[in-house]
């Protein structure tokens, strides 16, 4: 097989005998690396790096990132309890939800902070007596995205406070005794870097309406290049203008703001490989395709279905095969019963098959799918058609491999079904 960034060829043998197919693998070094690049984002004063935890969840993962000095960015109170049981403390997790559950004021009173995202969210809080200093995320009226489903900024996006609400957010929290001592905004994955830019403009002038804010976070969805033809978003780059930004506004207002960021993608995507094996070959004629099956699919990586989303794609005889094996067009497919479990979807285009040049790949073949590490065993078809969840392995920086998450038992797939 061709040098793999993180596999060899026994490392796939070892998997597959060890822990099965589908799985995936995550890389220690890489995530390391990772979160040191995050560390040095530009910035002018304070500085805190998050991870938007809803990318990949899974406790060693969270460990690892807790060990660099990274923070929590949570989606819901689940995604809080997770972090807490991996270790993470309570003051260094910050919660923006679109679903504020009552069982929050509990985190709230134990130091996990809070980004209120609506209108109704201020109120909502406010009612809780818990006296604390909030955050408000903004829409600050402009976004940036692979496609709509990854732009969340915007007047088509329902997260944050329209910008145009400003003073009634504002009114809001002095009506329930609140201060708001952070400002948070978030356009999206796959962000322009010009766009970036102008929202830490806007977002600056949403902090000037806010004199208690003494932190801005600008959120993530740094884009990374999955395939060659892609570019990924230089973090010196976009971070130095933002720095700028900082210093300026700290030189008119003689306040000093701490940048906060929480990138998921940017962690983890480039991390994690998914192992598969090729379970069947069939074609549909000359003027058909030939489809590649694999005991995987849209119950582990959803992305090309969902989005349209690219992925590198890997066939791997054994070795000394190789060779005998020219390349061809072929269709990759999952195993589920739907005809979307599609793995080589036309770009942005989830309906349309687009073969992939691949060595002509044979029944027992592995097949590694690269870069899967960001919203994919977090954001599945799960246990369609009754396949269980896959299991996660680790390879450490020693080069061991090591189970971080088990593989569903059928029991546990059935484990809550009632009949009456």
């Amino acid at each position: 097989m061709k040098e793999h960034k993180f596999l060899s060829f026994d490392d796939l043998e070892q998997i597959r005998t060890e822990f099965g197919t589908p799985t995936y693998v995550y890389d220690e070094s890489i995530l390391r690396s990772n979160a040191k690049q995050l560390r040095a984002f530009p910035h002018a004063f304070d500085f805190f790096p998050r991870y938007a935890m809803k990318a990949a969840p899974t406790a060693a993962l969270l460990r690892i990132f807790n060990n660099e000095g990274l923070g929590i960015d949570a989606s819901s109170i689940h995604e809080v309890e997770r972090a807490i049981r991996a270790g993470f403390g309570t003051e260094s997790i910050s919660l923006s939800t679109q679903e504020l559950s009552e069982d929050f004021r509990f985190w709230a009173q134990d130091g996990v902070k809070i980004n209120l995202c609506s209108l109704s969210q201020i109120n909502r809080y406010g009612k809780w007596k818990l006296g604390e200093t909030v955050g408000l995320r903004f829409n600050p009226g402009t976004g940036s995205g692979g496609n709509n489903r990854t732009n969340v900024g915007g007047p088509s996006s329902s997260f944050g406070i329209w910008k145009d609400d400003l003073e009634t957010a504002k009114n809001l929290c002095k009506e329930n005794g609140l201060v708001v001592g952070r400002i948070h905004t978030h356009i999206g994955s796959g962000s322009d870097p010009e766009i970036w830019k102008k929202v830490a403009e806007m977002s600056l002038e949403i902090v000037r309406a806010f004199p208690s804010v003494h932190t801005l976070n600008l959120g993530g969805g740094f884009k990374v290049a999955r395939m060659g033809d892609e570019s990924a978003t230089d973090l010196q780059e976009i971070g130095q203008p933002v720095k700028a930004l900082f210093e300026e506004f700290a030189a008119t207002t003689n306040r000093e703001l701490k940048l906060e960021v929480e990138p998921g993608t940017f962690l983890v995507a480039h991390s994690c490989t998914l192992v598969t094996s090729v379970q069947d070959v069939t074609q549909t004629g000359s003027d058909g395709y030939r489809f590649i099956k694999l005991d995987s699919g849209m119950t582990e990586i959803l992305r090309p279905s969902l989005y349209g989303a690219q992925h590198p794609i890997h066939i791997c005889p054994e070795p000394g095969q190789a060779k005998f094996r020219e390349n061809t067009e072929q269709v990759v497919v999952g195993h589920c019963c739907e005809s979307g479990d599609l793995l080589t979807p036309a770009v942005n285009d989830p309906e349309t098959l687009a073969p992939r040049s691949l060595p002509r790949a044979e029944i027992g073949d592995f097949c590694l799918i690269d870069s899967v590490g960001a919203y994919c065993s977090s954001m599945t078809a799960k246990n369609y058609n009754s396949f269980p969840e896959a299991a996660e392995v680790l390879k450490k920086e020693d080069g061991d491999l090591a189970l971080i998450r088990k593989r569903q038992t059928f029991e546990q797939l059935i484990e809550n079904e009632v009949v009456p």
